[in-house]
């Protein structure tokens, strides 16, 4: 193997010639020398293409051998960002049942609102309905605090108010909950 500072080191110390004859008139260093970056430049090109064309089977062994652990490797992954991408839509579709779970009752809550505040006849059908349905969930903030109420029957339920107060906080711990599970941060 020839090395690179063997080959410059003569032409680096040598002195030129100066020639009296007027054909050899031109800079001796304009010229491109034997041994100078172009002609080192081909031979070392032309070793690194002899050492690319003598792969051994032992070498061949390495190559297959790392290739298929990357092949495994991608596979795992695949595997695992599926997992992931199943378990996030599962988190994702129990976050939009719970959404609109608790959207039905803050709705039922402010139609019991509205009906209260507008007086409506306790003895109709469909006051009476909502009140049913929305007994459980008001049945916890029922006397928490005093109902104003005025000369003509309007009241202002403020349980009514509480409870949707409460029920907004816990709608969104528990969203928040579900996001923390669904998007779990993993390590690369």
């Amino acid at each position: 193997m020839i090395h690179a500072a063997s080959l410059l080191l003569p032409v680096a110390f040598a002195t030129p010639r100066r020639r009296s004859c007027p054909e050899h008139t031109e800079d001796p260093f304009a010229r491109p020398h034997p041994t100078s970056s172009t002609g080192f430049q081909g031979h070392v090109d032309a070793e690194i293409t002899e050492q690319a064309e003598r792969t051994s089977t032992d070498d061949k062994a390495k190559v297959g051998a790392v290739a298929s652990q990357l092949r495994d490797s991608a596979i795992d992954e695949t595997a695992q960002s599926e997992r992931t991408v199943g378990h996030a839509r599962s988190t994702a579709r129990a976050s939009q049942f719970l959404d609109y779970a608790f959207y039905v009752v803050y709705s039922l809550l402010g139609i019991r609102l509205v009906l209260s505040l507008i007086a409506a006849n306790a003895s109709n059908g469909f006051v009476k309905f909502i009140r049913a349905v929305t007994g459980p969930f008001f049945a916890p903030f029922d006397g928490i605090v005093a109902s104003p109420a005025s000369e003509g029957g309007n009241t202002l339920v403020a349980p009514i108010l509480i409870a949707l107060l409460v029920y907004s906080i816990l709608h969104a711990g528990i969203n928040g909950l579900l996001r923390m599970v669904g998007h779990r941060k993993t390590t690369i």
